[in-house]
């Protein structure tokens, strides 16, 4: 669905003009996940935009920069960056672009980020690999939980009774309605 979400994105009636490798269309606005489209040619994180205190995550409402230890974060080309409280709530955004980001006049995205469990290093999110259903919760509850590293996410779902690790083409709308 996120591969088809970005689809959305890209088209004439959606122009997100997002760095992606190939022309998309709306015409396949169905599916179940990012698919290869993830790995775009996106930004390293720079030194990165932070939230300012009363920043509120455009999913859910709540003030990100209360939660520094899961911002996730968006950044557009002459937009301001959008943050969020949650890997959660970013893919639900990239998922619903029409729910969450009709109102972006400026729709081009450079770069999207989440926050390393561990280390609370910046990463791209395709760099990311994601543990689904594990004890530890996030600001708004289950949550998928970012590691930098194949070998931390596994060490991570061990510990925390995590159900299994994706990468972030293989989320879907089912994972985030109940990521636990």
């Amino acid at each position: 669905m996120l591969q088809h979400a970005l689809r959305l994105l890209m088209s004439l009636s959606f122009p997100f003009g997002l760095l992606l490798p190939i022309p998309l269309s709306t015409s396949s606005y169905l599916g179940s996940s990012l698919g290869p489209y993830l790995a775009a040619d996106v930004l390293s994180p720079p030194a990165m935009e932070e939230p300012a205190p009363d920043e509120t995550c455009p999913v859910c409402g709540m003030f990100v920069a209360r939660h520094p230890e899961w911002l996730a974060r968006i950044v557009f080309a002459s937009g301001p960056t959008a943050f969020f409280d949650g890997p959660k709530d970013l893919f639900r955004y990239l998922l619903d672009p029409e729910r969450y980001a009709a109102h972006r006049r400026d729709r081009e995205i450079t770069g999207i980020f989440v926050t390393a469990y561990y280390d609370g290093k910046v990463l791209p999110v395709e760099e990311a690999w994601f543990v689904v259903g594990s004890d530890v919760v996030g600001p708004m509850g289950p949550e998928l939980v970012p590691h930098g590293s194949r070998e931390e996410a596994e060490e991570f779902l061990r510990d925390h009774r995590g159900e299994r690790i994706v990468r972030s083409p293989e989320v879907t709308v089912e994972m985030l309605a109940r990521p636990r």
